[in-house]
């Protein structure tokens, strides 16, 4: 119960934080540079051409009938429409939504599988071989740009070797699941698995980097305390005082970083999507930008702002779980 009432406040604190990236979202547009209706209006448009656009779209009324207006049209899960493709914004920001977090989720995937082992492995075997090979892995991949290593990635794997293919996203995760579970079909998973694997090597480096060493410095200070020497007095198996104990305390800080670095992945994951030709949500708003599509760059800037928002209240979730005396604070 005293759980729920925790993750109820912050879900609460989470409604304001979305509230401010939709307000924000919406003062963009009349804060940059140049107008909504030169988007839209032909290059040789009178003034009275203009003046019916603004009519049409609404521009003419005053700033809080706008904002009151887009408010509602939000809750009716209308969040504009672009000229500039003629399509709802909504269908197309969330037709690209699941490309993003297909590659966030593998990037985060790769992150989790790599780091944690690597961590406790370079805490447990300090200043050995081990260690400092783990040490050397983590300072190269935090070092190491990820649009360049994305671009080494495809030529070496890509071109010189050919083991994987370029760019595109030819297949979705869903269909693929499908087909393997329904028609017991594994080329489709095999198709989405070799052209989402470099890109999500290029995305997930630096995480694997950070939470490699947030998990080594962890498990060292777990290890130090008292209460590792007197579970090890109670003659405990060393594994089991490692990865039962030392490492379940030691995850709270990591479960913070990857919780982070997830809503980041989602909204950041514009210049990897770009090296591989990804069709996500990055690839989408540099396009809007440069067109002055509004409605999709606003739309966009919420669906990722209440994405990390979910995740951080997802991460609070883990927090309750992983130390129950959190949900008194």
């Amino acid at each position: 119960m005293r759980i729920a009432r925790f993750l109820a406040k912050r879900s609460l604190h989470g409604l304001f934080v979305v509230w401010g990236v939709v307000t924000t979202a919406f003062l963009l547009r009349f804060v940059a540079p140049g107008s909504a209706i030169s988007v839209v209006a032909p290059i040789d448009a009178t003034p009275e051409m203009k003046e019916a656009i603004a009519l049409e779209l609404g521009l003419n009324k005053p700033l809080y009938v706008q904002y009151a207006e887009y408010i509602a049209g939000l809750f009716r899960g209308d969040m504009g429409y672009s000229y500039v493709s003629n399509t709802e914004a909504s269908t197309r920001i969330f037709s690209k939504l699941p490309a993003t977090l297909e590659l966030a989720f593998a990037g985060t995937l790769i992150a989790i599988v790599l780091s944690i082992p690597l961590g406790v492995i370079s805490a447990t075997r300090r200043n050995t071989p081990a260690d400092y090979g783990a040490t050397l892995f983590s300072l190269l991949g935090i070092s190491t740009p990820n649009f360049w290593l994305g671009i080494m990635l495809v030529l070496v794997f890509a071109v010189e070797f050919n083991l994987f293919p370029t760019s595109r996203r030819p297949i979705g995760l869903d269909v693929a699941m499908a087909s393997l579970l329904f028609e017991f079909n594994v080329d489709p998973i095999v198709r989405w698995l070799s052209h989402i694997i470099l890109p999500a090597v290029a995305l997930g480096t630096y995480f694997t980097a950070l939470i490699t060493r947030l998990t080594r410095s962890e498990m060292l200070d777990e290890l130090g305390k008292t209460y590792i020497n007197a579970v090890r007095a109670k003659g405990i198996p060393e594994v089991l005082v490692q990865y039962r104990h030392a490492l379940r305390n030691a995850l709270i800080p990591v479960v913070t970083v990857l919780g982070l670095q997830l809503g980041s992945v989602i909204g950041g994951a514009v210049i990897t999507e770009a090296v591989f030709s990804w069709p996500g949500l990055g690839t989408l708003i540099i396009n809007a930008v440069n067109a002055r599509d509004w409605p999709i760059i606003q739309g966009s800037l919420i669906v990722i702002g209440s994405g990390f928002v979910i995740v951080n209240i997802g991460v609070d979730a883990l927090y309750a779980y992983l130390n129950p005396e959190i949900d008194n604070e």
